[in-house]
């Protein structure tokens, strides 16, 4: 299968781009085909264009990088996302790809409110991390919005099969080894479970 893993971190040292990287790792070694999206290391634009806006014709076509980015999650048999939340959301980095390349006429389409993905036949899995532990999100409510958005909203929306939310909590500076060992074999084993070698 082709797994496409995007990311976003500005740091590259990271606990989030080291779940990235073993959780590729682990895909390559049952077989399967990775193309990671180092939002911040790629340089990507976040910053939707007004005429991104506007429907796509002759003379207002895709931009180039969301042209590629686009035809990546076509390739795709599988897009993993994966993101600390920051104030309960995504990064900036973040929110803009899914802005830019979610877009209506290739992510979803809306009709009398009601939106229809255009995506389905895809899989998807969504690795978040917090500092804040998950029993609070979940007693405060907020865990359930973040469901709501970042699970039904955005990815289901569009159609993909989401086939795990995995979520990393406590995660803080000079997180533990011991810890840290743990989430990367738990992570690898996400792989294992949903993805069999091929």
């Amino acid at each position: 299968m082709k797994h496409l893993i995007v990311v976003a971190h500005p740091s590259e040292e990271s606990f989030t781009l080291a779940l990235a990287r073993a959780y590729a790792a682990e895909l390559e070694l049952l077989g399967h085909s990775t193309t990671i999206y180092d939002l911040y290391r790629m340089g990507f634009n976040p910053v939707l264009a007004a005429h991104e806006l506007e429907p796509v014709r002759a003379d207002n076509p895709v931009s180039g990088d969301v042209a590629r980015a686009q035809e990546d999650i076509r390739d795709a048999d599988v897009l993993t996302v994966i993101y600390p939340l920051w104030w309960l959301s995504m990064p900036a980095m973040m929110k803009g790809y899914v802005d830019r390349v979610f877009a209506r006429g290739f992510a979803y389409e809306s009709h009398g409110g009601i939106v229809h993905g255009l995506l389905s036949g895809k899989k998807s899995v969504l690795v978040t991390l917090s500092g804040a532990p998950l029993p609070v999100l979940v007693q405060t409510g907020n865990w359930n919005a973040v469901q709501v958005l970042q699970d039904t909203h955005i990815l289901r929306s569009a159609g993909f099969e989401l086939l795990e939310h995995l979520h990393f909590d406590e995660v803080v500076p000079h997180l533990a080894p011991a810890v840290a060992d743990q989430h990367i074999a738990h992570v690898r084993a996400c792989a294992r479970k949903h993805f069999p070698a091929n």
